[in-house]
């Protein structure tokens, strides 16, 4: 057995000396969302677990995603209500940002949630194997020269902050989501490229912060995956709140300057900018992993599988974010879930990628599951039927001071088949969305549910109320 200089093994808080701990039930390469879901669902199911991590448990979601991104949102939405305060009689004054006191903050979510994350795999009893990874044979990974077995194997290695031909990430004017969530100052300026959920993300949280922003998309609209409603929304929103945004415009090239960076984009358009953020969607982490020399089929980077999550190599899955489909941590985390009862012989339910909500959590926030309007027309034609409820019919969205709709699409005489909504906190609201959609419901299914006064949860009820054919707040 190699000495612990070459590798580290954890079981319970103690180094391995079993000689057969190196053979697993199941053995997980990458401790991420779907990694460590499936780790602790296979656990749980009485299988023995090894799970490889070349960093730390919880993956891009925890340590550089999800969670510290909604941090600075959170940060920014703070700002904004110190900056607005006067409109709601409260005499506050805003003084600036302390990025490092931001960071701090930041850092100690993600730390508390990360102890919170070993404390689980110790009580699950997850072999845990720090170390880069590598997939040997059908059912063995290797790390640090030592080979470990498993009889099923899991892929969930994740993905990594993409760029475009030929332009360089340094790291300090040409920066990622990475680079971003470091940063010990608040920039003057900066220039987004990319107008997806990451780019408007950052956007709205650095236009909080006081940052002159410019987001820059080769597509025809921000957040272009979502209904075009939402996107329109979003767009009104944004130019309110001074987020500069060129749209239909690919970017060409980028020069550093004395004071920054000069982003060229086609049109013959500049910007001038102290940064230039790359957000321009994520890769999957495959390369040099072994996975093509042992035979799994894959197409630009990605792993294919089939619906049960199986590859083309038996006994061998795949999860996460090297999985076709939308890149989201709990999509990875539900089919962590589903992969381990599979190979626990429960024959789960088979996951619907249409039924995974999705959220930007910028100010305000677009949330959606299912189908969006133009993409039902596609699939059902003109049996599509659709209900627009504004938020301006809300009382707590007034209170609130946010404007917005939830939006359903439905098959006439039959389920809705769509949820958007845009406002501020909807995020809250997809809940309830994506039962809706999962369950199949008729608009006849949940009109007559009581949906609480004052929230916006009402919107969802009277937006039902209309589509039932009985509007009560609805002209």
């Amino acid at each position: 057995m190699p000495s612990r200089t070459h590798r580290s093994v954890h079981h319970l808080g103690e180094f391995v000396s079993d000689p057969h701990a190196n053979s697993f039930d199941v053995l997980i390469l990458g401790g991420g969302s779907g990694g460590y879901a499936a780790a602790f669902r296979a656990a749980q199911l009485g299988l023995s677990v090894g799970l490889v991590e070349k960093d730390k448990l919880g993956g891009t979601c925890l340590h550089r995603g999800c969670i510290p991104t909604k941090a600075l949102l959170h940060a920014g939405e703070v700002a904004d209500a110190a900056r607005e305060a006067e409109q709601f009689g409260v005499q506050a004054s805003f003084n600036g940002v302390d990025m490092k006191a931001v960071n701090a903050y930041k850092d100690g979510v993600v730390s508390k949630l990360y102890k919170g994350l070993q404390g689980l795999a110790k009580a699950r009893k997850v072999t845990l194997i720090e170390g880069e990874g590598r997939l040997v044979g059908p059912d063995a990974v290797e790390v640090a020269g030592t080979r470990y077995q498993g009889k099923n194997v899991i892929l969930a290695t994740g993905s990594y902050s993409k760029t475009l031909p030929g332009l360089e990430i340094d790291g300090e004017r040409v920066i990622t989501s990475e680079h971003a969530l470091t940063l010990d100052h608040v920039p003057t300026s900066a220039v987004i490229l990319g107008g997806g959920v990451i780019g408007c993300e950052f956007a709205s949280a650095w236009k909080s912060f006081g940052v002159d922003v410019t987001i820059v998309e080769a597509l025809p609209r921000l957040i272009a995956v979502e209904d075009e409603a939402s996107s329109k929304a979003l767009e009104r929103a944004f130019r309110k709140r001074g987020i500069k945004f060129k749209v239909g415009k690919p970017f060409e090239s980028v020069e550093r300057t004395d004071a920054g960076v000069r982003v060229q984009i086609q049109g013959g358009d500049t910007i001038e900018a102290e940064l230039l953020l790359v957000a321009v969607g994520r890769g999957p982490t495959t390369a040099n992993l072994g996975y093509e020399e042992q035979g799994i089929t894959m197409e630009r980077g990605f792993v294919i599988t089939d619906e049960r999550l199986r590859t083309s190599v038996p006994g061998v899955y795949a999860v996460g974010d090297i999985v076709p489909g939308v890149q989201l941590a709990h999509r990875g985390f539900q089919q962590g879930i589903f992969v381990a009862e599979e190979i626990a012989g429960q024959h789960p339910q088979v996951i619907d990628e249409a039924g995974i909500p999705r959220v930007t959590y910028s100010e305000p926030e677009v949330a959606s599951v299912g189908l969006n309007e133009s993409k039902a027309r596609e699939l059902h034609g003109d049996k599509i039927e659709t209900v627009q409820y504004d938020l301006s019919g809300n009382g707590k969205s007034q209170i609130l001071k946010t404007a917005g709709f939830v939006k359903l699409v439905r098959v006439k005489d039959g389920p809705v088949v769509g949820v958007h909504m845009v406002g501020a906190r909807v995020s809250e609201l997809i809940g309830e969305g994506q039962l809706i959609y999962n369950w199949e419901a008729f608009p006849g299914d949940v009109a007559p549910l009581v949906h609480m006064h004052p929230t916006q949860n009402e919107a969802i009820g009277e937006a039902f109320l209309a589509l039932a054919g009985k509007p009560l707040h609805v002209h």
